[in-house]
């Protein structure tokens, strides 16, 4: 936060009509103001490093390389770093991987506006924020029920597993993590240990029960 209080905000969203209506919304507070935006991965870590801002809000879901890389990506390069993901996603194990990866805090988009803008407010104070809806999802996900067989997974298993399901080849997810094709190929096997999975079709087939294919 600079000298006068106000709240320097990076928007990150792959749809500029989402993105203007972040801005309206969070701008209504006065000590609120948007000094970037950002459309997919790789212009967000370097709006991000030119800028500096006091927190980033960022969906998951961009063309290319996902939320989850571009949180490793800032976080690597400044521990520090405030990022508050709002996201479409509400699945509590994808809130757990943001959160794992570094993110403050995780608002689902069915909120009401004032969630968000609470949220940043108390990520910005340094504080953990949760909207309602998925502090109960991952409560629930701890307390009881089935379980969730990908909280056995790490934070970059995860990544791998997301890759996979997706669609991406080896070779693709090799250089977006910027790995050896070996390397990826033992987290495949690791992964598929991990999970009792014999084929990728199982792999897609969980990710999509999980919802976690963005």
């Amino acid at each position: 936060m600079n000298q006068a209080g106000m709240i320097r905000i990076m928007l990150v969203d792959d749809h500029a009509i989402v993105r203007a209506g972040f801005r309206r919304l969070l701008e209504q507070r006065p000590e609120f103001r948007v000094v970037a935006e950002a459309a997919d991965a790789e212009r967000a870590y370097l709006l991000y490093v030119e800028q500096q801002p006091d927190i980033v809000v960022m969906d998951l879901s961009m063309p290319g390389v996902s939320g989850f890389d571009t949180i490793r990506r800032i976080i690597t390069r400044q521990p520090s770093a405030r990022i508050l993901v709002f996201s479409m996603h509400e699945d509590a194990s994808v809130a757990e991987r943001a959160i794992q990866l570094g993110a403050r805090g995780y608002v689902t988009k069915s909120n009401a506006p004032e969630v968000l803008a609470a949220a940043v407010a108390e990520v910005v104070a340094g504080r953990m924020a949760l909207s309602p809806d998925m502090a109960k999802a991952i409560a629930m996900l701890k307390l009881g029920g089935e379980g969730n067989p990908l909280l056995a997974l790490s934070a970059r298993e995860f990544e791998i597993f997301r890759l996979i399901a997706s669609g991406r080849s080896a070779a693709d997810i090799a250089r977006l993590l910027s790995l050896s094709v070996k390397t990826v190929a033992n987290y495949q096997t690791l992964v598929r240990q991990k999970l009792n999975i014999g084929s990728d079709v199982e792999l897609v087939l969980l990710a999509q029960r999980h919802n976690v294919i963005l």
